[in-house]
């Protein structure tokens, strides 16, 4: 049985883009290539009247249903998974796909998953704070100039997306986590973290960027999260226990014996 992309399930996301000349191309290629849903986030400048004359008056409907945000966390809340764009590499840009790939790594995903694609302003894209957010990062390969106007960034992804899945045999792919679930499991495990003495209070971005990275290579699903967030709060329960023993005089309830002849 084949499968073919589901581009109702996918979004565009204009993360404080500059020119509403930008949005409106970025209608046309969308409506070019299938895809319907298209997200504005904190414009600098959101003409009407300039973005229809980029989008042409056929697109007047997908402007009209455009929605828009003032931060990226809201727009994205709902997302299970999200995709950032990005023309640098290195540092913490390491999980690079190219658009290709990541359209034919989208097929399975997108069947019972809300995608997002986030484009960042024109002048910087995003920034590393606002890349930890994302699942994955896509880069269209240049050759010695990688500057690309917003719209035709939007043009090549699309495309790619509409050819994925054309011949691809179906898989299944589970509801994954949405963003809100993430950043709230992500929230948890830095509170117990830095409680533990795992992590310094000082600096716990440090090694919780390493735990995004971690999980952004194994999609979490929403119950997987749901058991992290067990795990956290049983961890807190215990040491709160603990130290309630220990401050009250009474000795340690033996049922809560975790030593290591008890393990073995």
């Amino acid at each position: 049985m084949e499968q073919k992309i589901n581009l109702e399930n996918i979004h565009i996301v204009l993360y404080r883009p500059r020119f509403p000349e930008n949005i409106g191309s970025a209608v046309r290629a969308m409506r070019n290539m299938g895809l319907c849903k298209l997200i504005v986030v904190d414009p600098e400048n959101f003409n009407i009247e300039r973005v229809m004359r980029l989008a042409t008056h056929e697109s007047a409907e997908m402007v009209e249903q455009i929605k828009r945000y003032d931060d990226l966390e809201s727009a994205i809340a709902g997302m299970n998974y999200v995709v950032g764009t990005t023309a640098r590499l290195g540092g913490e840009r390491q999980s690079i796909q190219k658009p290709a790939d990541l359209a034919q790594r989208l097929i399975s995903i997108s069947d019972d998953n809300q995608i997002a694609i986030v484009f960042g302003p024109e002048d910087r894209g995003l920034t590393n704070e606002e890349i930890r957010i994302c699942h994955v990062l896509i880069n269209i390969p240049t050759a010695d100039f990688s500057s690309i106007n917003l719209a035709q960034s939007v043009m090549i992804i699309c495309y790619e997306l509409f050819q994925a899945g054309q011949k691809s045999k179906s898989s299944f792919s589970p509801r994954l986590a949405s963003r809100h679930e993430l950043d709230g499991m992500y929230d948890q495990l830095k509170d117990i973290l830095v409680r533990i003495d795992y992590i310094l209070p000082e600096n716990p971005d440090y090694w919780m960027n390493k735990l995004r990275h971690f999980f952004s290579r194994i999609p979490l699903r929403a119950r997987e999260v749901s058991i992290i967030r067990g795990i956290c709060r049983q961890v807190n329960w215990y040491g709160k226990t603990c130290y309630l023993d220990g401050k009250n005089g009474n000795s340690p309830d033996p049922a809560l014996d975790i030593s290591e002849e008890k393990i073995n």
